[in-house]
């Protein structure tokens, strides 16, 4: 090699070194929205940017978007671990039309959260939060409504954990919460959360393994929490939660691949057709401590109630 190839190859190293340590240092652990932001601000706390998608570029890995007053800031693909922050006694929301809100496609290790951001549909967006891939995600304090298929659409590809937690999601034209996964099991955890007045409030589909606590499921026009699978299995654990007002309280089976729930603390209340609908390869489990009653039929006969 001679002398001036050699002289390139090390100016062009340089360069690169300079040009990657430029763009580490461009990026902040953590980053600032405001409604009167601006996004070809830096994203600092006295010069915040605009929507979310604006200080996305500008926050590191592993690192923080936090809200500084109210606004909308806009839809949001996620791809690295991330946490966006609303706030607390203010409004921060995502307000979308004939899109989704919040994608969610990380990396397999990726440990994303969404924290006290109102997620409006309008009645033409699609979902609202939609997990592709990722490690974890943690959804915490929030409100969805108004999309026009689920408030929460869990599909991904390679399995990972959701865990939805003091959150609403109402008012969506298809599920509160929908979980279907492709050739790895999705585990999800719902606690202390109402899915009221979707169609269903709770879909476990394909591949889920979904486990809901201290959470209702009312007003939907037809179920409250079902398992139905045609690939894999679906299995729904529900524990002292309440189904009450829909066409459905429960149900299970249906499909072509086995479905299972588990119920128990359970308030079944006041369903205008079934409290508990079992359908073929559908099992309903109980331990005993559950409270049927009101409903237009009673339904599938468990032993204990």
């Amino acid at each position: 090699m001679d002398r001036s190839t050699l002289c390139v190859r090390r100016l062009f190293l340089l360069i690169s070194v300079v040009l990657m340590a430029t763009y580490a240092c461009a990026q902040s652990t953590r980053t600032w929205v405001s409604g009167v932001g601006d996004d070809a601000n830096p994203c600092s706390r006295t010069a915040p940017c605009k929507t979310f998608a604006g200080a996305i570029s500008k926050t590191a890995a592993d690192g923080e978007i936090d809200v500084l007053d109210p606004g909308g800031f806009g839809a949001l693909t996620i791809t690295k671990a991330l946490t966006i922050d609303g706030g607390g006694g203010q409004v921060a929301s995502v307000l979308v039309s004939g899109t989704n809100g919040i994608v969610v496609q990380a990396g397999p290790t990726d440990a994303v959260t969404i924290r006290n951001v109102a997620i409006n549909g309008i009645g033409s967006g699609l979902s609202g939060i939609k997990f592709l891939s990722g490690g974890a995600l943690h959804i915490e304090h929030c409100s969805i409504s108004n999309f026009t298929l689920s408030g929460i659409d869990i599909e991904p590809t390679g399995g990972g954990h959701v865990f939805i937690s003091d959150t609403t999601s109402r008012d969506n034209f298809y599920s509160g919460v929908f979980s279907k996964a492709t050739g790895a099991t999705v585990s999800v955890s719902v606690t202390n959360s109402a899915l009221d007045n979707n169609y269903f409030g709770l879909l476990a589909d394909d591949f889920s393994q979904v486990t809901v606590r201290g959470t209702e499921a009312s007003g939907n026009s037809y179920g409250g929490f079902l398992a139905q699978a045609n690939s894999g299995t679906a299995i729904l654990n529900l524990v002292n939660s309440t189904t009450a007002n829909n066409l459905v309280g429960i149900q299970v089976g249906g499909g072509s691949a086995p479905s299972t729930i588990r119920i128990t603390g359970v308030s079944v209340l006041d369903n205008s057709a079934f409290g508990i609908a079992a359908y073929p390869l559908g099992t309903v489990s109980s331990f005993g401590n559950n409270y049927n009653s009101g409903n237009g039929s009673p339904g599938s006969s468990i032993s204990p109630q």
